[in-house]
């Protein structure tokens, strides 16, 4: 009987095509695209199982029990993988090695039930040399790191199916509230975006004023500022505290001292060096890329978001350009720190590297999970300039970016000198002393190849100066010109960006590295935070789920808590804890610690509607309802009477809603539905209105003409209605129209309502199908209509303006041809698959790639631009592979008991 072949069963698809080349015709290289099957749903669990199984997929009251389902979408890859393990002798196991990669190959070996021995296969970098020692060099599956992958899914099920629905009841209503959701990791990090909101909602500012000058001798001039007046220290930004008040005795200087005493200083024109001080210091180079420090530079310097780094990183390594892209360690094996080093010294010279090799700690909490830092692959590294043909834009400067860290990392310390300079002015009776900061660098060290990006910084009027200072000596006088007085007000620490939450999340242990990319998509998806620039601000939404969390499950978002969760996760990845015992206490309480059943079911009452109001004023509370958030304002003269609604604009963040703001909403003059005049042909009214989707013309059936108010030509408001039991023909509804983008409600006139009344409007026939082509305006904007046929237009004027032989040459382009012609926003040559062209389009849920056959949306975090031809090839190739919608399969109850590999 002839010899069958190994399978080899990875992850990722894109993995297949090179590992099958390197390993050669003795294997098979077959992908599970991911994981192959998951918790069920409600409505997966047959009937004879739904007493065990049906709350939440896990029989709680034996050991935690899970039922898992595999996906209709899966079932074919499934029988794939069968059908190629008939005809194999050996089964090698090669997903990531992490907790879920672990936990895909034991699913894989749990519904292939392989007959053949099956060995894990491991693997850091795809090359052909790791691949090859990877197939040589097999290892058991490690149930421990398994029990934590699943420890991690029963634990986050328990929890957002318990606390997601009370979130449904009180917080959410109707079509907005369906997308709320808790998670174990997704809430506390939504509760650190909420809580630097608060902080600046609290922060008050203060005022400080101080004095600049140029100081120095013929053209060699240096900016020095105002330190100190008769010894006493000049007020600073960090000498006051988040309420205003100063920390420790300064001098704080108005406006008008500091003018005066910048007159007296530029009066006296000259200064005198008291003090030279200068000092060596030494920098050194940062730890390579772990996949939190990765995903904050790629944030800091790439602009891209922690989802989009990943992927980003995922196909680079995908492609054996780099090792695996989800590590905690820092550390470099011995090849990288020879290729490193033999890299700084050809490209920086012998100087360049220190005498010993670097050697990093590593800090990772589960030395399991703890390979080897990002780098890039292979015994030599690649510069990127040798590659720039190979990658996109994206791959190359991420590329750049860790081969630059790594090098750096390898590299001798940057030497520098700060020279502080201390001047004093004779100023109208008052001593006067500026001081200046100059760092030099007399040996730049890693700093040739690579430096590190920093956040944002709090405040820019405390930086220190970096600046060349000329040589100077004590006693030298310095002429004094441009002196100036500037004014300076303390800022709130600044919101988190992506890359700054990342950080905030790793050091307070919240979540894994390789989840904090999913977290940060979770709380934007969910419309927890949004994004301005960089910033992530907290919607009103967020503050009235945080509210109901800490206040009702305080344990499930403390920080330390939660913290506490990954560590314990750890210790069941090591062997250290047993996953029944430990999910047991977390659900049902132990040793002081109340449990998650019993926090759920004494919840007590919960009022909805103060636990979504945030007091703004004595007049105005905020309140968030079903259709946002809005002011509640009390008439203080008629307390009793019912409270107005001031709508709050969407683009006004928490910490800009103050009480002086509320106010200036509340007195702003509300929008009548102003009359504009008659329609010729039908005698109706035509009224212009504000409306909560935006402003818009209506036409009304007549009123009396004393109801409108001749100053103002508004509508007086109607007379209540009685109500009456009858029932009655419903009326048609009054036709209406949306105002263009470039019309305002106070400039409209009567013409230009009866042209948005008359949309849409019949262009002409065409003369070859003798189809009425109309001009319309959409949801997406101005677009043609001929049957079936739709074409964007460029303009909303173009509605009223264009002509049928325009329209008609609007359609006689290929629809999918020149972009110009195109109601694309982004097109590419064919897939290579498909063989059709690669267009980006805007679609009713947002952007999607499509080749004509699968479509992809883009992901939150990227935008069209961020898409190039190998990214959306990617893109489609991987829908393809996923199948279908999904649909999902019931199978057998799995155990939890842990079997062996087969030998």
């Amino acid at each position: 009987m002839a010899q069958g072949k190994k399978l080899v069963i990875v992850e990722s698809p894109t993995k297949m095509k090179s590992i099958q080349g390197y390993l050669g015709d003795d294997y098979e290289v077959l992908s599970s695209v991911g994981h192959i099957r998951d918790l069920a749903s409600k409505k997966e669990i047959p009937d004879d199982k739904k007493s065990a199984y049906g709350k939440y997929s896990i029989d709680i009251d034996n050991d935690f029990d899970p039922y898992y389902v595999v996906n209709d979408r899966k079932t074919k890859t499934v029988a794939d993988l069968k059908r190629a393990l008939k005809s194999a002798d050996e089964v090698l196991l090669a997903t990531d090695e992490d907790r879920e990669g672990e936990a895909i190959a034991w699913h894989l070996l749990e519904v292939l039930q392989p007959k053949v021995p099956v060995k894990r296969m491991v693997f850091h970098e795809i090359t052909k040399d790791a691949i090859k020692a990877a197939a040589e060099n097999t290892r058991e599956l490690d149930l421990a790191l398994v029990d934590a992958q699943e420890t991690r899914r029963v634990l986050d099920r328990l929890y957002g199916w318990d606390v997601s629905p009370v979130l449904w009841r009180k917080v959410g209503s109707g079509r907005e509230g369906a997308a709320l959701s808790a998670g174990r990791v997704q809430s506390a990090a939504t509760r650190l975006v909420v809580d630097r909101e608060r902080e600046r909602m609290a922060f008050v500012s203060a005022s400080y004023w101080d004095v600049e000058a140029l100081a120095g001798k013929d053209a060699a001039a240096f900016t020095t500022r105002l330190a100190r007046v008769d010894g006493a220290a000049l007020a600073r930004g960090t000498d006051f505290d988040d309420s205003g008040s100063l920390k420790k005795a300064v001098l704080v200087l108005d406006e008008a001292a500091a003018r005066a005493l910048a007159d007296a200083v530029a009066a006296a024109g000259e200064a005198s060096v008291t003090n030279l001080e200068s000092k060596p210091g030494t920098r050194s180079p940062r730890a390579p890329f772990t996949t939190s420090t990765l995903q904050q530079e790629a944030g800091r310097k790439l602009s891209m978001s922690a989802k989009h780094a990943m992927s980003v990183a995922q196909r680079l390594y995908e492609k054996g350009y780099i090792t695996y892209m989800r590590t905690d360690s820092t550390a470099l094996s011995k090849q990288a720190v020879e290729a490193a080093r033999a890299q700084a010294v050809t490209l920086y010279g012998e100087k360049a590297v220190p005498l010993n090799p670097r050697v990093y700690r590593n800090n990772a909490k589960n030395a399991q999970e703890a390979h080897e830092a990002i780098r890039p692959s292979g015994e030599d590294f690649r510069t990127p300039s040798s590659i720039s043909s190979e990658l996109d834009r994206d791959e190359l400067r991420m590329y750049d970016l860790i081969w630059k860290r790594t090098v750096a990392s390898q590299m001798s310390d940057a030497k520098y000198e700060t020279t502080t300079v201390t001047l004093e002015v004779a100023a109208a009776g008052k001593r006067a002393e500026f001081t200046a900061s100059g760092t030099v660098y007399t040996f730049k060290g890693f700093l040739e190849a690579y430096e590190e990006g920093h956040d944002e910084k709090r405040s820019d009027a405390d930086k220190a100066d970096d600046q060349s200072l000329p040589i100077m000596a004590i006693g030298d006088v310095l002429r004094m010109k441009d002196v100036e007085p500037k004014g300076h007000s303390t800022s709130p620490k600044p919101r988190y960006t992506e890359a700054s939450l990342v950080k905030a999340l790793e050091e307070k242990g919240i979540g894994r590295p390789s989840t904090f990319a999913s977290i940060i998509d979770v709380i934007l998806d969910r419309g927890y935070v949004s994004k301005r620039g960089q910033a992530l601000v907290p919607s009103w939404l967020a503050f009235s789920v945080v509210r109901l969390l800490e206040q009702h499950f305080a344990d499930l978002v403390d920080y330390d808590f939660t913290a506490a969760l990954e560590d314990d996760l750890d210790a069941i990845a090591r062997g250290e804890q047993q996953r029944g015992s430990w999910l047991h206490d977390f659900y049902f309480g132990s040793d002081g610690q109340v449990g998650l059943r019993n926090i759920v079911e004494n919840l007590g009452e919960i009022d909805a509607r103060e636990l979504n109001a945030t007091r703004i004023s004595d007049a105005a509370t905020l309140r968030f309802g079903k259709y946002g958030a809005y002011l509640e304002v009390v008439d203080p003269a008629n307390p009793e009477a019912e409270p107005r609604r001031v709508n709050i604009p969407e683009e006004l963040a928490p910490d800009e809603l103050t009480a002086d703001k509320a106010q200036e909403l509340i007195d702003a003059p509300v929008a009548g539905d102003r009359v504009l005049g008659e329609n010729p042909e039908n005698g109706k009214l035509i009224v212009v209105k504000d409306g909560r989707f935006g402003p818009y013309v209506q036409e009304n059936d007549p009123v009396d003409p004393e109801a409108v108010d001749e100053a103002t030509g508004e509508l007086a408001a109607p007379a209540p209605k009685k109500r009456t039991t009858a029932k009655k023909e419903v009326a048609p509804k009054p036709r209406t129209a949306s105002l263009f983008k470039s019309m305002s409600v106070d400039t409209l006139d009567l013409e230009t309502a009866l042209q948005l009344l008359s949309l849409p409007r019949v262009v002409g026939t065409d003369p070859e199908s003798g189809n009425v082509i109309t001009a319309q305006n959409g949801r997406y904007g101005p677009y043609l209509k001929k049957g079936t046929d739709s074409r964007t237009l460029q303009s909303e004027q173009q509605l009223f303006d264009i002509t049928l032989d325009e329209a008609l040459a609007v359609y006689a382009q290929p629809k999918y041809g020149a972009r110009g012609a195109s109601s694309a926003l982004k097109e590419f040559e064919a897939d290579p698959v498909s063989e059709k062209p690669i267009k980006i389009k805007d679609g009713r849920f947002g952007a999607y790639v499509t080749d004509g056959v699968t479509n992809v949306t883009i992901p939150r975090g990227q935008t069209p631009d961020d898409i190039t031809f190998e990214i959306a090839v990617q893109m489609l190739a991987d829908k393809r592979a996923k199948g279908p919608a999904p649909k999902r399969t019931t199978t057998r109850k799995t155990t939890t008991t842990r079997k062996a590999p087969a030998k």
